[in-house]
């Protein structure tokens, strides 16, 4: 993980003693086969990470299906999700996905679709204040063209990338994407999805409730690795 030094005084006298690495995020086990890391609960029998989300009914066209709490990619993002990108990928390595099997995208909008470790993502709610309710993050996605929502079907772990020794996901703020870009942890290997952009909104008949407050749900669905079945 690469690391940022800020501030750091160079003595002329001796040479600076070597930063300490700084701690991840803290680990809290909740109960057996169920974590918490910062915002963010694993369930690694259930192989689901859950966190807090807010729907961004404002935006016009979507670039990506889920940014970070105080992201800049909010205006274009389906999405606020209440955690940072770091803390966000400890999670899914929790549930053992593996950024090894991942083929990330070489640039925004890259043609070549990408791979990884399949996962599905949820969204839940409580509908009418009462009762709770869960849908396929594809039914946020509406294409203006077909006038549906996104084909429902697994997304991939490709984990990000780094540049300039900077993770992407955190400095361009996005969890989630769909255009087939190197920066989001989550990303979309369906086919057209660079074709898609400026046709994909949010759904026009979500329900509002789901802003005031919301669950983001990812659950891997490949098999487990060894030791974590």
């Amino acid at each position: 993980m690469a690391v940022l030094l800020l501030g750091v005084a160079v003595s002329a006298q001796k040479p600076a003693p070597k930063p300490a690495k700084p701690a991840g995020p803290a680990v809290q086990k909740i109960r057996e086969g169920v974590y918490r890391i910062g915002n963010i609960e694993v369930d690694t029998v259930k192989r689901e990470a859950s966190v807090e989300a807010h729907v961004n009914h404002d935006v016009t066209t979507l670039e990506f299906v889920a940014n970070k709490i105080g992201g800049a990619k909010a205006y274009e993002s389906a999405l606020t999700v209440m955690t940072d990108a770091t803390t966000f990928n400890a999670a899914l390595l929790l549930l053992g996905l593996d950024p090894s099997h991942a083929r990330v995208p070489t640039k925004h909008f890259d043609s070549v679709a990408p791979k990884g470790d399949p996962v599905e993502i949820w969204v839940e709610w409580m509908a009418g204040g009462t009762t709770p309710k869960r849908i396929r993050i594809e039914q946020l996605l509406y294409d203006n063209r077909t006038k549906t929502t996104l084909s429902e079907g697994p997304w991939v772990y490709t984990g990000s990338s780094f540049s300039n020794g900077q993770y992407m996901a955190e400095t361009d703020g996005v969890l989630i994407g769909f255009v087939h870009s190197p920066s989001p942890i989550i990303e979309n290997p369906r086919p057209g999805a660079v074709d898609a952009y400026g046709s994909i909104v949010l759904n026009p008949k979500l329900d509002p409730a789901m802003s005031l407050r919301a669950t983001l749900i990812v659950k891997a669905i490949g098999p487990a690795p060894k030791g974590k079945q």
